[in-house]
């Protein structure tokens, strides 16, 4: 077998066009706009906070209605991970989409510190109430909490922050192509 050296070779390419922060409440549409946004570029990167939560095996503490300031610390540990992973990717000349649950002013705010200075698209998933509800009710991901006051939420604090996109009546693709169309 041919020996392969790293020596000297280039991870950081031309940064990437776009860095994506997509955002809205559970069962809003975040991961599967996010991969297949990601999927559009020539080099991208789904980035899912879901999934970065879950690398904590040992004491995880997810969010709850009630006030936790352990699962408050994961949550931010969480984001400033997602922009990390972001900012790697970025330089690497890989369009990164990040897709998290952020409904908070103060969640954002610190997502938007972590990822300043690079070329960020804030994206707000905002179906109606009743979409949101149905797609929770057909997927297989199970919710331990019904999280729709969150959208109440989301909207007043929120409000004015980013793209908004009420996907209600659109497909995936359909969804997409306006994110894709905004910018």
């Amino acid at each position: 077998m041919p020996e392969t050296s790293f020596q000297g070779q280039i991870v950081d390419t031309e940064p990437a066009s776009d860095v994506f922060l997509v955002i809205g409440i559970p069962g809003s549409g975040k991961s599967s706009v996010s991969d297949s946004l990601a999927r559009r570029f020539p080099l991208g990167a789904h980035i899912e906070g879901d999934h970065l939560q879950d690398l904590i095996v040992s004491g995880g503490h997810l969010p709850s209605p009630e006030e936790d300031l352990e699962a408050d610390r994961q949550l931010l540990l969480r984001a400033r991970n997602a922009s990390v992973l972001a900012r790697s990717f970025h330089a690497g000349g890989v369009v990164p989409v990040i897709d998290d649950v952020v409904v908070r002013r103060a969640h954002l705010e610190f997502y938007l510190e972590q990822l300043k200075d690079l070329p960020l698209r804030l994206i707000v998933l905002a179906p109606s109430a009743d979409v949101v509800a149905r797609r929770v009710a057909e997927r297989d991901k199970v919710l331990a909490d019904d999280w729709s006051f969150l959208d109440d939420a989301m909207r007043k604090e929120l409000a004015g922050q980013g793209t908004w996109f009420d996907s209600s009546e659109l497909t995936l693709k359909e969804t997409v192509d306006a994110i894709l169309a905004s910018g």
